[in-house]
């Protein structure tokens, strides 16, 4: 097996269980792309196996730390018979689920979703792409399942030196499908929807927010960068379920793709809750929209943002923080004293504690005090582990406006405070 030795001092990492090696970090060696190499510190000590790639900054990703492990079939059987007998044993209250998980399921560059009687997956690394055929066989041998469509669109593909892929690999058939999630209904599409075709990680924060809509029966809500819909579902979904919504329940859902509102307005359809309530589902740019309702002086009593990612690495961190800042300020001055405030990034340059002062930024700068009720993230079918914390690139907040007078606002403040 071909050997990957690293400079002094670049083992440290490595000892802790991190499942990656840069580029700069490697003393000598090379290997063909997803070809299973060993990493050997300065000195000579054996430290884990894992997949080359000859073009990523992420040049390999650790398989195994065990020296014993052999890298063959029997070694993805093993990992994928653990990740999915894992969500097995959780709470998920979905037929649609994430069953692999990446790094934090040990196999690195793999995510895949079940979404009723459909799995998709995405082959994101070198290492990846070379098992593909093994690991779709043993994922329709595991589940029980015939087909898997495969999209492996993601721009991470490039940098791995790979084509992006969006076609069936197993089985065939339409790619529409409807999973139930808690009390509703929620229709997506695998070849044409976001990531593998929905956001998953937000099914429990989608819950939360219904339950806050049934409790503090919200009247007047505003569901921004909407997608199909999901938020705006669950809320009017638990409200009915709760006997407290009424006709003059009001929800705004907001989003630059048409066909995301139009899957929206199919959604609302699907569960029953066309014409129980005064819904607008409208094409809009999200930051336009809060300058135009604060203008109009429209005042919601429950808020969702959930953006897109603005910033996919820390080197995009500074502008995406002014950018987080500005919608959630805006947010601020739109939420009416008492009301929740659900807001997010799932930018992983952002991490929790930035994202925290750039709400509290936010917050000051529109005037309002607010206080944290909850922290959240990702669901727990999407897991991070002890030693790679760069999963967690989910994180979010619920917050309430204090019922106290809006203060004198200081003029904005451009920086965000270490």
């Amino acid at each position: 097996m071909k050997t990957i030795r690293l400079k002094p001092g670049k083992e440290r990492s490595l000892l802790r269980r991190h499942p990656w090696v840069y580029d700069a970090a490697i003393a000598k060696g090379k290997a063909d792309p997803g070809e299973t190499v060993w990493i050997e510190s300065d000195s000579g000590q054996w430290l884990a196996c894992g997949a080359y790639s000859p073009t990523s900054k992420i040049r390999v990703r650790v398989w195994s730390f065990d020296r014993e492990e052999r890298i063959d079939g029997a070694f993805f059987e093993r990992r994928l018979q653990a990740a999915i007998d894992t969500r097995a044993r959780l709470d998920v209250n979905s037929n649609g689920v994430r069953l692999v998980h990446g790094e934090s399921d040990g196999l690195p560059g793999l995510i895949v979703d079940r979404y009723d009687q459909v799995l998709v997956a995405q082959f994101l690394s070198a290492g990846t792409e070379k098992w593909k055929d093994t690991i779709a066989d043993l994922l329709l041998q595991i589940t029980g399942l015939t087909r898997i469509y495969e999209r492996s669109d993601s721009g991470v593909r490039k940098l791995e030196g790979l084509e992006p892929v969006k076609a069936w690999l197993r089985g065939t058939g339409e790619t529409a499908c409807v999973i139930q999630e808690h009390d509703w209904k929620l229709s997506l599409d695998v070849e044409e929807g976001h990531k593998t075709g929905f956001y998953l990680d937000q099914r429990d924060s989608r819950k939360k927010f219904a339950d806050a809509a049934s409790r503090l029966q919200l009247r007047n809500m505003l569901n921004c960068y909407c997608y199909t819909g999901g938020f705006t579902v669950a809320a009017l979904a638990g409200m009915r379920a709760a006997g407290v919504l009424t006709p003059e329940t009001r929800i705004t859902s907001l989003d630059s793709s048409g066909p995301a509102i139009a899957r929206a307005e199919d959604n609302l359809a699907l569960n029953g809750l066309a014409g129980q309530a005064q819904i607008e589902c409208q094409v809009a740019d999200v930051n336009a929209s809060l300058r135009q309702f604060i203008k109009e002086g429209r005042r919601f009593d429950g808020i969702v943002l959930d953006p897109p990612k603005f910033a996919p690495t820390a080197a995009h961190a500074e502008r995406a923080a002014r950018a987080y800042k500005d919608i959630n300020r805006l947010a601020f001055k739109l939420l009416s004293p008492g009301g929740v405030l659900f807001t997010y990034s799932c930018s992983g340059g952002i991490g929790v504690e930035l994202f925290h002062k750039i709400v509290a930024s936010a917050a000051n700068d529109a005037g309002v005090d607010a206080h944290i009720l909850e922290r959240l993230g990702g669901a727990p079918d999407h897991p991070m582990t002890t030693a790679f914390p760069e999963g967690e690139y989910l994180k979010g907040l619920t917050l309430m406006r204090s019922l106290t007078p809006e203060r004198e606002r200081p003029e904005p403040t451009a920086e965000i405070s270490d």
